[in-house]
This record gives structure tokens, sequence and C-alpha cells, in this order.
């Protein structure tokens, strides 16, 4: 049991690593998308986006991944797969990897040009990420439908 324990206490850091680089992305965009910037100020955001996506967002989403897999099959654990909660959930987990996917795309956009979207856009873009983990928190904790 200790070790389960541990798998889903670093499932929850890795989750939490994913989601401060999930919020914080779009609003490097944000500025990085100012049509004002010099070319030195876009080179510091590039920089800036690289080493989040690379260094955080990346290995933190494919550990959030590994552990939550490994916590579902653990023997400790009796999950229903025929669970309403558990199935939104892990659709909601899709998408959010489809998200963090589509940013990657964003940043390299952004670096050919960095006006394809307004700053508008990327601050409602911003907030995709929080309603996904609002969403799955509460199905996690709450799991209605059971």
């Amino acid at each position: 049991m200790t070790f389960y324990l541990y798998i889903k206490a670093f499932h929850i850091i890795a989750v939490i690593s994913w989601m401060a680089g999930m919020l914080y992305l779009p609003r490097l965009f944000v500025y990085h998308s100012n049509k004002k910037n010099t070319k030195e100020m876009n080179e510091t955001f590039e920089l800036m986006e690289k080493r989040l996506l690379k260094y955080i967002m990346n290995p933190a989403m494919i550990l959030t991944w590994v552990l939550g897999a490994t916590l579902i099959f653990s023997p400790q654990v009796d999950f229903n797969f025929n669970s309403y909660w558990l199935l939104i959930k892990l659709i909601l987990v899709i998408i959010m990897s489809g998200l963090h996917g589509y940013f990657g795309y964003c940043r390299k956009v952004l670096i050919k040009n960095n006006t394809f979207y307004s700053q508008k856009f990327f601050r409602f873009l911003n907030e995709a990420p929080t309603l996904l983990l609002i969403i799955i928190v509460i199905l996690v904790v709450v799991k209605p439908f059971n």
C-alpha cells in the first residue's frame, strides 16, 4: 500500500507541474503575440516557451499519463471501468493532452509570425486548461455518475 501512495503522490505532483505550464504558456503567448514587440523580446519569449514546453510540460504530461495508468491498473485499486466519471475524466485528459499539442503548434507558428492570432485569442485560450482542470478535479473527488 505504501508504494501505491508514493505513485499517487508523484502523480499529483506531475499533474500540478503540467497544469502550471498549461496555465502559464498561453499567458506567454499573449505577450509574444504583441505586434509592438522588438526582435529581442520575441526571441526571449521563444526561449521561455521552448524551455517551459521541453523541460517542464512535456515530462510532466508523460509522467501524469504513466503514473495515472499505473494507479488505474494497481492491484490496490478496484476501479469499475463502467463508471462514467472515470470515462469522462479520461476523455477530458485526452482533450487536455490535445490542447497541450495545440500549444506546441501555436509556439511554432508564433516563431514564424508573432501576429497569427491576437492577444485576445490567447487570453481566451488561456481559460481552456482552467475549465478542463476544474471539471477533472470535480470528477475525481465527487465521482458523480458512479
